[in-house]
């Protein structure tokens, strides 16, 4: 007989709330990698005689996921002597994260997360799309703003080309939903084939005002699909959007990490912390007989990682079905969302979603503001 049963006449043992939360400080967050309890994901723990009862709340949209973890915390649970039955409920809460000093968060908007790259043609733009579709489908809220005003591709890529957004009142513009997420772009105030011949000044106006006069609606994440390179465009951006994170898109050719390690010192410079590097590209997948060939290189952005001290998300293949999906108007998230090009775009959404979490919270909107009167 167990020391337990022959102190408690073979009766369930009393448990605290603090006996069950030293018990979860060992079972880890596959996601994270940290402890539940670390994470301060363990909620309104009920101890009732042999029961135990909890909420598992988790800071990042994680909606296929929820089973499979409060199975894993159940099973957890049922191994504390003593414990005979034990329900978890699972849920996800994402909160607003700390942003640059100085830069007021946006109305509407929890977390905005700019994806960039320092050069065109890596795929930026498809990785954007598809991330977005990715974290909507975990239950997120999730918008997109197309940066880009030269060349805005985000109307093609969503199948939302000759959709204009509404303007009720004429002065902010209501985004267009498109596959559940709000996009804004300035493709769609302008027809396809007139060019914006602007300078940077008239640029940096504009993406400010699609971005403050947008009405988005009670967003979690704010994906902006940031113009290539790293101008005065680009930089007066990061200065002025409150960016919870930064994501860089990178092929393992050397050129292409060589303009996007230009673009994470931008964001070091202007406070902007960088989540990871995504490398698009990394191998491609032959359609005929599924032969994979790195014709890019190989571990670029690994060795790119290393460097500097960050994660690589994920790696993504150069596959034909990712560009046939794209410029049908429905990413690959949406067109396959079973397949394994997809799940590759969820395991990256929420690993940058955990890396959100893991940020510092703002709770400027929760002081009281201070007024100085003078008599």
């Amino acid at each position: 007989m167990s020391l337990l049963k022959t102190l408690f006449g073979g009766k369930s043992a009393a448990f605290r709330p603090e006996d069950i939360i030293a018990h979860l400080a060992t079972c880890l967050d596959p996601h994270s990698g940290h402890s539940f309890v670390s994470d301060k994901a363990i909620k309104n723990i009920k101890v009732t005689g042999d029961a135990v009862s909890l909420d598992l709340v988790l800071g990042y949209p994680a909606q296929s996921q929820h089973a499979a973890l409060k199975a894993q915390v159940e099973a957890h649970l049922l191994t504390l002597e003593g414990v005979s039955r034990a329900e978890v409920t699972a849920s996800s809460q994402i909160t607003a994260h700390a942003v640059q000093r100085g830069v007021p968060l946006l109305a509407g908007v929890k977390n905005i997360i700019a994806i960039a790259s320092g050069k065109g043609g890596v795929g930026k733009s498809t990785t954007t799309v598809n991330l977005a579709l990715a974290l909507a489908a975990e239950g997120a809220r999730v918008g997109i703003l197309d940066a880009d005003i030269y060349g805005p591709s985000l109307p093609l890529l969503m199948g939302a080309q000759g959709m204009r957004p509404d303007s009720p009142e004429g002065k902010s513009l209501v985004p267009v939903t498109r596959l559940g997420v709000q996009t804004m772009s300035m493709g769609y105030l302008v027809e396809d084939d007139q060019a914006m011949v602007w300078r940077g000044p008239m640029v940096t106006q504009a993406l400010m005002q699609l971005l403050n006069d947008t009405r988005w609606d009670a967003l979690d994440y704010l994906l902006i699909d940031m113009p290539p390179g790293t101008g005065d465009v680009q930089l007066t951006l990061s200065q002025k959007i409150p960016v919870t994170g930064a994501v860089i898109v990178t092929t393992p050719q050397d050129i292409a990490l060589l303009d996007a390690k230009k673009g994470l010192k931008m964001f070091e410079k202007v406070g902007v912390p960088v989540l990871g590097l995504v490398e698009n590209m990394s191998t491609h997948i032959c359609s005929q007989c599924g032969h994979a060939e790195a014709i890019f290189g190989e571990g670029g952005a690994a060795k790119m990682a290393a460097q500097y001290g960050l994660e690589v998300l994920g790696q993504l293949p150069l596959d034909l079905a990712i560009r046939q999906d794209a410029d049908h108007g429905l990413p690959t998230v949406a067109a396959t969302p079973d397949g394994e090009v997809a799940a590759i775009y969820k395991a990256i959404a929420r690993r940058v979603a955990v890396r959100v979490a893991e940020k510092a919270r703002d709770f400027s909107a929760k002081l009281p503001k201070i007024v100085i009167q003078q008599n």
